[in-house]
């Protein structure tokens, strides 16, 4: 395969599988694996792929994805996650899911669920939910942001201050190499910050895509959380990290 097709197939790979692995990509192509990161250093460079360790992940570039390119990248490792994480929940508990396409996988595993409390700020979430009849949810009302359905602003912090939950769900857009949580849309940081402020455990839920990629917004630390539901090992250096931190990481196996 040319050069130029080659590089055409890896970013289309990236873009559906959300991570691209070095080893992996040299494998598929049969080539040699310094050929494959003079393409993903020749796609960094152009601004379409950011490299990690070991790999790439799609460029964040300005913003974020959008939703539809969210929702379909890496769907079978988020379903993984979402059996994980739905699996640390009991039933009866108080629970708060926020805006993501990961934390939509959880509430999927959470429908064979009984008397639980749902307070979400997504209605997608909330549409999941509702075939539950022993599942009673509560939308945490706000500025509808329609791009994938999440509710932001006053409101919605007001409606948390009024809960304290058992556990929260949450995901964000990225975690960089310090284990920072962050993401693009400043009214969705504050929003986070106070649904792990009224919870009494906090398991963040986020693919290998997320992992050393930037955002402008810092929700917080993994060391303010207690779970990290991810698909993948993490890189070396947040491994180290993340034991100093004394924060769990759960990687969900095929």
């Amino acid at each position: 395969m040319l050069g130029k097709n080659r590089k055409s197939e890896i970013l289309h790979i990236a873009q559906i599988e959300g991570t691209i692995r070095v080893e992996d990509l040299a494998r598929r192509f049969g080539v040699a694996e310094q050929t494959i990161r003079r393409d993903l250093a020749q796609l960094s460079d152009t601004g379409q792929l950011e490299r990690v360790h070991g790999g790439a992940v799609v460029s964040s570039g300005a913003g974020n994805l959008d939703y539809v390119q969210r929702r379909s990248r890496n769907t079978e490792g988020k379903a993984r996650i979402g059996r994980e994480c739905a699996g640390s929940i009991p039933n009866g508990a108080t629970v708060f899911i926020n805006i993501g396409t990961t934390t939509e996988a959880v509430a999927h595993e959470l429908l064979a669920h009984k008397d639980l409390l749902v307070v979400t700020n997504s209605l997608n979430t909330a549409n999941i939910l509702a075939v539950n009849p022993d599942i009673e949810i509560v939308v945490a009302g706000g500025s509808l942001r329609r791009t994938d359905g999440g509710l932001l602003g006053n409101l919605t912090t007001q409606v948390v201050d009024l809960f304290k939950f058992d556990h929260s769900i949450i995901s964000c857009a990225g975690i960089d190499a310090d284990l920072d949580l962050l993401d693009f849309d400043f009214q969705e940081v504050r929003a986070t910050k106070s649904i792990i402020r009224q919870s009494k455990s906090t398991f963040v839920v986020a693919d290998s895509s997320k992992m050393l990629r930037s955002a402008p917004g810092r929700i917080g630390n993994l060391a303010d959380t207690d779970i990290l539901f991810t698909d993948a090992p993490l890189p070396d250096g947040m491994m180290q990290k993340a034991r100093e931190l004394g924060t769990s990481i759960n990687v969900a196996q095929p």
